[in-house]
């Protein structure tokens, strides 16, 4: 299957480990150019070197994914870096897990109003070209695994707005999408400090997943690049769960 990525313009925001960096190298990997920001300068720098290693276009920005002014400023420098948008990648998360005001806060800046802000920043461009939007969401906005924490909660909105945009804009050709990754373990992530720091924790995870693993970066990559390639021309609205069969609940 050819996602015909090469020469695509891709934005993707909080791109520097994680999922993010995944998803900025799987496209550059695909001979795509891409814009990245996070709030880490020097990461920011190193990641953009590291894309251009590969053979594409690459620039990237300090950004507070909370501070809408600066996600709209991004993406118009990317606009104008580039000439035009073709995907718009929402992947920065507060990953709020307290429940204080300022967390509460913090994550409806940064999971809300912030991604809202980019995506709508990118949609003029994104209509012109006929690209798409991808937004990465987490398995905790459709099953209860804990508390009702930030994190989930924003993020049911944020699948919400996914799916009103989706019809909102079908008819201009653009196509919304998210990617619900279940438990991702990555260097330095959430479930590597566990495994350091909450070992029977980590274990107990590993063996609740049926396939008796978590997944990795780049298998949440591998579904965003899908989504956002022509391979998925006729896909929109729909939020695909990355999780090795761990949510137990009928998709509707």
């Amino acid at each position: 299957m050819e996602l015909n990525l090469k020469g695509k313009h891709v934005l993707v925001t909080g791109a520097t480990k994680g999922i993010g960096r995944a998803i900025a190298e799987g496209f550059a990997r695909e001979g795509a150019n891409v814009a990245i920001c996070a709030r880490d300068a020097g990461g920011v720098s190193a990641t953009v070197k590291a894309l251009q290693a590969l053979g594409v276009k690459a620039t990237g920005k300090s950004v507070d994914a909370g501070d809408p002014a600066a996600l709209r400023a991004w993406v118009a420098e990317a606009r104008m870096f580039f000439g035009s948008i073709d995907c718009y990648v929402a992947n920065v998360s507060a990953l709020g897990t307290s429940t204080d005001a300022e967390t509460w806060q913090r994550s409806l800046n940064v999971d809300i109003t912030g991604m809202i802000a980019g995506v709508e920043a990118s949609l003029p461009s994104l209509e012109a070209t006929k690209g798409s939007i991808v937004m990465v969401n987490t398995t905790g906005a459709v099953q209860v695994f804990g508390p009702p924490t930030p994190y989930p909660v924003v993020k049911a909105g944020a699948l919400a707005y996914m799916k009103y945009l989706a019809n909102f804009v079908a008819h201009k050709g653009v196509r919304v999408n998210a990617v619900s990754p279940g438990s991702i373990f990555f260097e330095g992530g959430v479930w590597d400090r566990r495994r350091i720091n909450e070992p029977e924790r980590f274990e107990r995870m590993e063996k609740l997943n049926p396939m008796g693993r978590m997944g990795r970066a780049e298998e949440v990559a591998n579904a965003v690049l899908f989504l956002a390639s022509g391979a998925a021309s006729f896909i929109s609205g729909t939020n695909l769960v990355v999780d090795g069969a761990l949510t137990a609940r009928v998709q509707n």
